[in-house]
């Protein structure tokens, strides 16, 4: 009887032992990861989190390079090697696989998307981006004239763009193409008034990565891809949205990671960490400055009264 109680112990013992071995080695890729995917002749952004769910299984997130944030049921992970599979929910009806080696801090892998088309990437930590509030900030400075797209360009070159100024007002009459800011920016204070039409959709991309959702939403409950969201990570704590149709105010705060969106005078998302771009970002460079982007691609919108305060220096 004796016997089969320290076996017994040892059993456990080595259970503990083993799952505490797994935890260690999985503490290398738990974390946030900007990745660059190579399609075709073209790079885009996507996003990787890892998070522990009990003693060793390992869960996380991800963000292709449209749509909100997928969950991931389990992440497999071992000698270096990151493995997961999620179900289709924008691109395509075929499973997405995620096969990747961890060497020195750096993911290299395989993405395999709709049809088996495969398109190789590479991922590194994405930075803390913990900062300070500012001090002081400068007085509101102009983004849109009212009579020109001055310091405006389309997102795509060869693509027509649709964008017109119109009495002080920055319509996208169709759906097209983005808009964003020839200047980018780090941190700021933005002041941006928005009329989206009866079942129209936009976004306010914060230095061109995350998407304050710009949708008519009226009289719906708050969701994260819904009127004032992060989209797909952050949900606001109460519908602010107007009904369609009536001009909307958005003051967003945006300091490192941490946002904070006033919504027709409420304060819907208060101080929060963003984890990581949103779908339709224009790169996963996290740490560098990025221009303001206006969504142009869902729908008919109008804006106006665009400005932006940045920080200050004391001296």
């Amino acid at each position: 009887m004796k016997l089969k109680l320290n076996f017994i112990i040892l059993l456990i013992l080595f259970c503990a032992s083993f799952s505490h071995l797994r935890a260690q080695e999985a503490y290398e890729i738990i974390g946030k990861w900007d990745l660059t995917v190579q399609m075709d002749s073209i790079e885009l952004p996507s996003w990787l989190e890892v998070s522990l769910s009990g003693s060793e299984t390992l869960v996380g997130h991800f963000v292709e390079y449209n749509g909100s944030a997928r969950p991931i049921s389990e992440v497999h992970f071992h000698n270096g090697v990151v493995d997961f599979t999620i179900p289709p929910q924008w691109n395509g009806k075929s499973d997405l696989h995620f096969s990747a080696l961890l060497n020195e801090g750096k993911l290299e892998g395989t993405l395999l998307a709709d049809k088996g088309k495969a398109y190789s990437f590479v991922g590194v930590p994405a930075p803390k981006l913990l900062r300070e509030m500012p001090k002081k900030w400068s007085k509101p400075i102009s983004l849109f004239k009212g009579t020109s797209l001055e310091g405006w360009k389309p997102q795509f070159e060869n693509m027509q763009n649709q964008w017109v100024a119109d009495n002080g007002i920055l319509k996208s009459p169709k759906s097209g193409v983005n808009l964003l800011t020839e200047q980018v920016f780090d941190d700021f204070k933005l002041h941006v008034e928005v009329r989206v039409p009866k079942g129209s959709n936009s976004g306010i991309y914060l230095r061109g990565r995350y998407e304050v959702q710009v949708e008519d939403s009226y009289g719906k409950d708050p969701n994260k891809i819904l009127f004032g969201g992060i989209y797909g990570f952050l949900t606001p704590n109460e519908m602010a949205a107007k009904p369609a149709g009536e001009w909307q105010v958005f003051d967003i705060t945006l300091v490192g990671r941490r946002v904070t969106v006033v919504a027709n005078g409420k304060s819907i998302i208060t101080n929060q960490i963003i984890p990581g771009i949103t779908g339709g970002a224009l790169d996963s460079k996290e740490a560098l400055p990025g221009p303001i982007l206006l969504q142009g691609d869902h729908g008919p919108i109008e804006y106006r009264s665009i400005s932006i305060q940045i920080p200050e220096n004391d001296s």
